[in-house]
Order: structure tokens, then sequence, then C-alpha cells
């Protein structure tokens, strides 16, 4: 059974950072891609990142977040990463771990408020 377990959000100002994790188990996470997904207030759920298997040679950001966060993995500790810089207030979600891009089988998510 997949099961993804995000965490690292939180309260942060205009251009601060965070890093989210998500531990993975239950599947064999070093052979899948990976994804980052998010729903803001009010609006649907919008693809944010992909990273490939095994070894994240292949990233992909939304035009949104592309030179601000950073994906990555860490096979031996089944964990995923997005490392987001340079928030803004937009970037207020609650973002959740895939292993599809279109979200399916997310965790729970962990919130992000951008915010003065």
């Amino acid at each position: 059974e997949v099961q993804l377990v995000e965490s690292g959000g939180g309260l942060v100002q205009p251009g601060g950072s965070l890093r989210l994790s998500c531990a993975a188990s239950g599947f064999a996470f070093y052979s899948y891609w990976m994804y980052w997904v998010r729903r803001a207030p009010g609006k649907g759920l919008e693809w944010v990142s992909t990273i490939s298997s095994p070894f994240g040679s292949t990233t992909d950001y939304a035009d949104s977040v592309k030179g601000r966060f950073t994906i990555s993995r860490d096979n031996t500790k089944n964990t995923l990463y997005l490392q987001m810089n340079s928030l803004k207030s937009e970037d207020t979600a609650l973002y959740y771990c895939a292993t599809d891009r279109d979200g399916g089988n997310r965790g729970q998510g962990t919130q992000v408020t951008v915010s003065s």
C-alpha cells in the first residue's frame, strides 16, 4: 500500500524559504517518478514539479515556480523534497507529494501559508 507523509509546511513571510519533505513507504520508491502538486484556497489541484526515477536526472517545474523551487529525492531514505525559495503569497496552498502527476496516490498534505 502506497503511503506518503508530507511535512515541513508552515507560515512564512514573502521572500522566505521552506523545505518540504515527503516520507514514502509501501512501494519501491526508487523506481517511481514522483510529483509535488498543490491546492490553493478555492482552486483545484495544480501540478508543481516532477522528478524522474531512479536518480532524479530529469526534473520539471510549473512556470509559476520555475527558478524558485527545487525538487530532489533521497532513495536511501525513501524521501522526496521540495526546496521553496522566494516564496510569494500566491504559493499559499496545501502541498502534496504524489505518485501520479494528476495527484493520484497522494498524502494528506502539508499547509504552506505565505503572508506578512
